[in-house]
Formats: C-alpha cells, sequence, structure tokens
C-alpha cells in the first residue's frame, strides 16, 4: 500500500519533501545545539542566582546577631518571611531537632505551569541545597530552575511554530519553482506520446539549463532517425514491391521463352534427328554417311537434353542441390566417346559439396567451353581435367599441351564470346577465369569459384 502511495506522488512533490525534510533535519540540529546551550545558560543563571541568596543570608544573620538576647531567631525568620523568595531559590529554615520552622511561598510567576517532564530532563541541570548555620538555626537554599525551565520550553514552542510555518513556506515556494523549473517535461513527454502514436513531426526547443537542453537535443535527434528509418522503410518496402513485379515479369518471360524453345527448337531438333535417324537406317552399305548420320543422332541426342533442362530451369525457379562430380563426369565420358583420338585424363575429387544448379551449370559450361577450344584451336594430343575443392573454393581445371596461346593474346578470359560469357557468369557468382601458360607448354583454363560465400548468400536471400 505505501509503495503505491510513493509512486502516486510526481516527482515535483518529491523533491519538494526532500528538500524540505533536509533542511528540517538541520534545524533538529540546530535545535539540539540550542538544547545544549540553554542547560548551560540555566546552570549559570540558577548558580548565580543561589550564589546571592547565600551572601544575603550570611547579611540577615549578622544583622540577626545584633538582635536582643533570645532574640535571635525571631529576627531572622521575620527578615527571611519578608523576603520570602529570593530569585529562582526556595528557602527553609529547621532547628536544631530537625522541625521545619519556615518555607517559602510557591513562585508566582507563571503559576500553575510547568515544561514537560521530557524536556525538563534535558535541560535542567543538577543542584545541590545549601546548608548555612546562624545559631542554632540551619537555613537550606533549594535551588529551583523550574521557572527558567518554563521560559526555555515556551521559546522553544515558538521557534518550532516559526520553523514549521518557514518549513511550510519552503515547501510550497520549492514546488512552485520546481513547477517552473520542470515545466519543458511537460512538452517532452506529451512529444514522446505523440512518437508513441507513430508522429514525428514535433521538435523541442532547446532551453537554457543545460540537462533539459541536453535532453531536448537527444528527443530531436532521436525523432530525426526514426523518420529516416521510416524513410527507409517505407523505400525497402517500395523496392521489395518493384523487385516482386520484375520477378512476375521475369517468370511470365521466362515461361514464354520456355514455349517458344518447346515450339520451335525442340521440334526442330526432334525432326532433324528423325532425319538423320532416317538416313542411317538406309545407308548400312555407305558407311561414309552411316557414321556421319549417327554422330548427327548423338548430337540432337545432346542437344534435346540441353534444351530439356534449359526448359526445367526455365519453368523451375526452385534450386536443387547435386554433386557436380556426376554431370562433370557423365560429359566427360560422352564427350571421349565422340573424340577418341584424345587421351583424357581426368582428376575428378571424391565427397565435394554439394552445389545448387545454378553452379553445377556454370562449372559444366566452364568445362565444355575449355574442350571446344581445345578441339578446335589447340591442334593438343593430351588433355587432363582436374576439379576439386579446397579452402571454400571449387577450382577447375583443363590443361591441354596444344599449341598454347598465341604471342600477344591476352591471359585474361574475355578473348572470345564463350570466354567472354563464361566470365560474366563468374563474376556474378564472384568466381574469377583466367587463360594460364604452364611452364611445360600448352594451355591451361582455370576457374575458382567461391563456393563457402555463394551458398551463405543463398541461405540469406532464400
Amino acid at each position: 500500500m505505501n509503495k503505491v502511495w510513493i509512486s502516486n506522488i510526481s516527482l515535483r512533490t518529491r523533491l519538494s519533501l526532500l528538500l524540505t525534510g533536509l533542511l528540517a533535519i538541520v534545524l533538529i540540529g540546530l535545535g539540539s545545539l540550542w538544547v545544549k546551550g540553554t542547560r548551560a545558560s540555566i546552570f549559570e543563571e540558577i548558580e548565580s542566582a543561589t550564589r546571592v541568596s547565600e551572601q544575603w543570608i550570611h547579611v540577615i544573620s549578622r544583622q540577626a546577631a545584633h538582635s536582643p538576647s533570645g532574640m535571635e531567631a525571631e529576627s531572622l525568620l521575620g527578615l527571611l518571611q519578608s523576603a520570602g523568595r529570593i530569585r529562582a531559590n526556595a528557602l527553609e529554615v529547621v532547628d536544631g531537632a530537625g522541625q521545619r520552622l519556615y518555607l517559602s511561598p510557591p513562585p508566582t510567576y507563571k503559576q500553575d505551569h510547568s515544561a514537560p517532564s521530557v524536556f525538563a530532563s534535558m535541560v535542567e541541570p543538577v543542584f545541590t541545597d545549601r546548608r548555612i548555620q546562624v545559631g542554632d538555626l540551619t537555613v537550606l537554599i533549594h535551588p529551583d530552575p523550574s521557572r527558567a525551565t518554563l521560559d526555555a520550553w515556551d521559546d522553544l514552542c515558538e521557534m518550532a511554530i516559526w520553523a514549521v510555518a518557514f518549513l511550510l513556506v519552503l515547501f510550497v515556494g520549492a514546488r512552485v519553482a520546481l513547477d517552473r523549473a520542470l515545466r519543458p517535461l511537460d512538452s517532452l513527454i506529451s512529444a514522446l506520446d505523440r512518437t508513441g502514436r507513430g508522429r514525428f513531426d514535433i521538435r523541442l526547443p532547446v532551453h537554457l539549463a543545460p540537462e533539459l537542453g541536453r535532453l531536448a537535443r537527444a528527443y530531436n535527434g532521436m525523432a530525426d532517425r526514426l523518420v529516416e528509418a521510416v524513410n527507409e522503410n517505407v523505400r525497402l518496402e517500395n523496392d521489395q514491391e518493384m523487385a516482386r513485379c520484375l520477378e512476375l515479369l521475369l517468370e511470365k518471360e521466362r515461361r514464354n521463352i520456355a514455349r517458344e524453345l518447346h515450339d520451335e527448337l525442340a521440334q526442330g531438333i526432334t525432326a532433324v534427328r528423325a532425319l538423320a535417324g532416317a538416313i542411317a537406317q538406309r545407308s548400312d552399305d555407305h558407311l561414309a554417311v552411316q557414321l556421319p548420320a549417327k554422330s548427327i543422332i548423338d548430337v540432337t541426342g545432346e542437344l534435346q537434353e540441353g534444351v530439356r533442362k534449359i526448359l526445367q530451369h526455365l519453368r523451375s525457379t526452385a534450386t536443387k542441390e547435386v554433386n557436380p562430380a556426376i554431370p562433370l563426369q557423365t560429359f566427360l565420358s560422352l564427350w571421349h566417346e565422340r573424340n577418341p583420338h584424345l587421351s583424357l585424363a581426368v582428376d575428378l575429387e571424391a565427397g565435394l559439396p554439394l552445389v545448387s544448379d545454378k553452379i553445377n551449370n556454370t562449372l559444366l559450361r566452364i568445362l565444355q567451353e575449355g574442350l571446344t577450344n581445345t578441339l578446335r584451336h589447340a591442334a593438343a594430343t593430351k588433355i587432363s581435367v582436374a576439379f576439386r575443392h579446397q579452402d571454400g573454393w571449387l577450382e577447375l581445371s583443363v590443361t591441354d599441351d596444344g599449341c598454347g596461346l598465341e604471342q600477344g593474346a591476352s591471359a585474361q578470359a574475355g578473348c572470345g564470346l564463350g570466354l567472354l560469357g563464361i566470365r560474366e557468369r563468374m563474376d556474378e557468382l564472384g568466381g574469377c577465369v583466367e587463360l594460364v601458360k604452364p611452364v611445360s607448354g600448352g594451355c591451361r583454363l582455370q576457374a575458382r569459384l567461391p563456393l563457402a560465400q555463394y551458398q551463405c548468400n543463398q541461405e540469406m536471400t532464400s
């Protein structure tokens, strides 16, 4: 319950109460010093009054001694009765038998009033009675600090009233001053509320107070960054929407291209294959005609397979991971069957990681281009193909023992249209391809593809 009550108190009220409480503690400390000083003052006052009383009693005792014989006691009592109380002392006279003969009347100053016993115990010193022997009589002086204590109590009550009034005025003044000083916080709270509702158009003025000025600058900076973030999100949403539209257009265009390839190219290849088959069947006795016809059948079969893969790629955007060594090995086997006069050495590393269709097709096109260029231009007799995975890179090389690069030719890929297409594919995947002249002669087509980086990009975009 107390926690709930405290939580409902405003910051201004808490600060005002804290300031008032601190000053009240200071006043209480000053009050304790005042109590100590008042105790010393009462002691000095009562002690001096007691000494005066002693001197006066000695004087009247000498006067009583000059009285007629047997009249000393009556003279002393008469003088004491006529004096009554002597300042802050009560007088008492007892005879030799201890019988009280006289006691001064009670004080008339602030009669029937007294200070609280707790306060009296704090400010009243301890006094001892004084005894003066006058003949057979004993005069007792009883120090009485009760009136001085009552005066101190009245002074304390008056000071307490003034202190309470001062604390109330201080609390109200501090509350008003804090209201004026912290009034800019109301605009900050209002701005934060509007910001929470999605409105970022408010900017706060920079106040003279350093703390409030920093708050205003921090809020204005936050609002500016929020506006930038919202605008950036809007731009991203627009870009994503545009990307989706482009993807739909591309998908539509891919389907159109697939239909055209199927209707035109695939049917033409099928017709050529059928004609070549007919020629092969009718030329059993003419090997010079039959062998080229069978080669045409094989080539058209490869073309049909290539067209089929292109159609599958155009029709489906889903990626499928395969072992790149399998299609490479299949292609090398078919190629060597058509070109048995060349010596082919193949080194394909076992346990290669799976790659997407895009990487697999790129590697296959590089191999096709390398073997085609070697067959057409190198006049080579030996060809070696190596494919391995090392340090997150896929490395494919096609090396021959042919005539090598022409004098002055560039060693970089891109000299012909085929190599230019390979370079564009590799640039898209973050790889590189180059032509190298080995020390032993010939030429080497060498390609390197950052497999791990491309797979990471694929996971991020999927």
